[in-house]
């Protein structure tokens, strides 16, 4: 049966020996307790609740799913209590305000237990993960008492939140949207319309859920200038603080789902319902971009989930499968034949799993160390940050997602036939990863958000204050010999990342579509150079424990051949990138439409 065991010991490489996370938290206020003891008895505690609870309940909910009946939803058999227990822990509360009732950590730690969680148990980590856009959103632009109302209640976990964007005639494109914001005479508004896609909008394990909806007001210009965004509960709070009566909010059905079946995705229908404004009339996109970038950086880290997931039972199910024999000869002899991970192209998937699974994690531990300086640096240090997460939040969605995927499927080849049997649980990794391309933003948007709105609009700004943190780096680490094999390709890449953006801008001037037809080979491009910097900051740091003769030399020396993989098998990967981003629009617009038809 797959197994998941917390990767602790890569983990602390990343937070201590690679970012320096105890210097960055002395340096940010309201953080000084976060000492290294206590983040690592934080993060044994969080592995052992992701091993041991939720773990073991990962494949009953892709065979239970939920059910459907009357308009209430039952989770699979365990959710309820493992969320209890969550709760009970104080888990939910781990990275917000103690004003609210949260324990103040960092951000960045949140991350951490997140990440532990979601790879024991995607499905089941969406029912909290939902609440977290909703406390930010809250926070940023709630009023002092729907923060008391709702916001206490979301931190403790005895409730839970949603985003409700989507409808089903509009997708992605939210200026499409018709559902109605009426406003009442006490000062509330009758909400009316249709949400679709809605993760964990209905559910048995928390008292109460909290919407966060998007929807128009009667003198609302059109498309996305005339979005508002409202609370929706799903029972109306007392005065005392607790649910009470049921709101004309109701669950109309579940979707039926490729993967992530232990996760109720939902149909909501608000027939009237009782909301109240967050923030300012019509601005609800802004408001709700506070939700939609703490959305897909918890989407990212899905990426990450399916390929640590698929590597540690790939690796396992190739040690001890027996399958022909090496091809210099025999490597175990005294069996019947060799384990298939002495054969080389399973020895790729392993290893490009690896490289994608601690590369992603390097980059969305980066991310969240910027997260922690957007809420605590100063003026200076913040607007930096933001730059930075700015650009890094669509690669880190989209590519980690795309790789992700990539290392489920590895994961399902390396068990053969086997993996395509459901015991074996890689086939349910297959499917769990795929929704991770698409929610929060398919790819192709993430693409032209990147290409388009962060990289050309900005006129490279946004890009530079990245590239500059990697052409230091080169420029610090030029002089060490044993780096030469990492600096000297990354300098190349980090060089051409912007003359292509050059070229591609240029190209834009004169057709707007030049964009969309480059913008995922780009987006791609720059997720591999973003990766092969990590990488390369990964041996950096793995030689330096090596020559001290410090730590797990074994350990270390992995990290530098998984690096000398990375960018000899994987960044190359950007060659064929470059020929089809820069091939124009033609190949993909000259076609009529009425041709494609067979």
């Amino acid at each position: 049966m797959p197994e998941y065991k917390a990767p602790q010991r890569d983990i602390q490489f990343v937070l201590n020996d690679l970012l320096q996370m105890e210097q960055h938290y002395q340096s940010l206020p309201g953080c000084e307790d976060a000492t290294p003891d206590m983040v690592s008895a934080i993060i044994e505690e969080g592995a052992r609740f992701a091993e041991r609870v939720l773990s073991p309940l990962n494949s009953v909910g892709d065979q239970q799913g939920c059910t459907f009946k009357d308009g209430e939803v039952t989770t699979p058999e365990g959710f309820r209590d493992a969320y209890q227990q969550f709760v009970e822990g104080g888990w939910p509360s781990l990275s917000h305000s103690p004003e609210f009732g949260g324990q103040g950590l960092p951000e960045s730690i949140g991350i951490v237990i997140n990440e532990m969680v979601g790879t024991a148990n995607w499905s089941w980590s969406m029912y909290p993960g939902l609440s977290h856009g909703a406390m930010n959103t809250l926070e940023a632009h709630g009023t002092d008492e729907q923060k008391q109302t709702y916001l206490t209640k979301l931190v403790s976990g005895e409730w839970t939140g949603t985003m409700c964007l989507t409808e089903p005639h509009c997708g992605t494109d939210l200026g499409l949207l018709r559902t109605k914001a009426e406003p009442n005479d006490d000062g509330s508004y009758r909400i009316s319309g249709t949400k679709i896609f809605i993760s964990a909008g209905e559910h048995d394990m928390a008292d109460n859920i909290i919407h966060i909806v998007l929807a128009r007001l009667p003198d609302a210009p059109e498309g996305t200038k005339g979005i508002s965004l409202f609370i929706v509960p799903k029972f109306m709070p007392t005065a005392s603080g607790d649910a009470g009566e049921r709101n004309a909010v109701s669950c109309g059905s579940l979707e039926h789902k490729m993967g992530i079946h232990g996760n109720s995705t939902c149909v909501m229908n608000f027939d009237g319902a009782t909301g109240y404004l967050i923030g300012p009339p019509n601005k609800g996109l802004n408001c709700m971009f506070t939700f939609m970038n703490t959305a897909r950086l918890g989407t990212a880290l899905q990426g990450l989930a399916h390929a640590e997931w698929g590597f540690q039972n790939s690796l396992t199910y190739a040690r001890e499968r027996l399958q022909m024999r090496a091809l210099n000869g025999p490597a175990a002899p005294d069996k019947a034949a060799d384990p298939i991970i002495v054969h080389p192209e399973v020895r790729k998937m392993l290893l490009t799993q690896k490289a994608i699974a601690e590369g992603g994690r390097a980059l969305i531990y980066y991310c969240a160390q910027l997260v922690d300086k957007v809420k605590l640096a100063s003026e200076e240090e913040k607007a930096l940050a933001d730059t930075q997460l700015a650009l890094l939040t669509p690669i880190a969605k989209a590519f980690l997602t795309e790789l992700g995927f990539e290392s489920a499927n590895h994961g399902l080849q390396v068990y053969g036939g086997h993996g395509y049997i459901s015991e074996w649980g890689m086939e349910q990794n297959v499917r769990d990863s795929r929704i991770s391309m698409l929610y929060e933003g398919t790819t192709q948007i993430q693409a032209l958000d990147l290409l388009g709105r962060k990289v050309l609009m900005s006129e490279g700004k946004t890009l530079m204050a990245f590239t500059k943190v990697i052409h230091r780096f080169c420029e610090a680490a030029a002089d060490e010999p044993k780096m030469r094999a990492f600096v000297g390709p990354l300098a190349k890449h980090n060089k051409e990342w912007g003359e292509l953006t050059q070229q591609l801008g240029m190209k834009a001037m004169m057709n707007r579509e030049e964009v969309g037809a480059a913008s995922v080979d780009y987006l791609m491009y720059s997720g591999y150079v973003t990766l092969a910097y990590f990488w390369a900051r990964m041996a950096q740091v793995a030689q330096q424990k090596l020559a001290e003769g410090s730590g797990d030399a074994a350990f270390y020396r992995a990290k530098l051949t998984t690096a000398r993989f990375y960018f000899e098998r994987m960044l190359p990967r950007t060659r064929s990138l470059v020929e089809t981003m820069l091939s124009g629009s033609d190949n993909l617009m000259a076609l009529d439409e009425d041709h494609f038809a067979f």
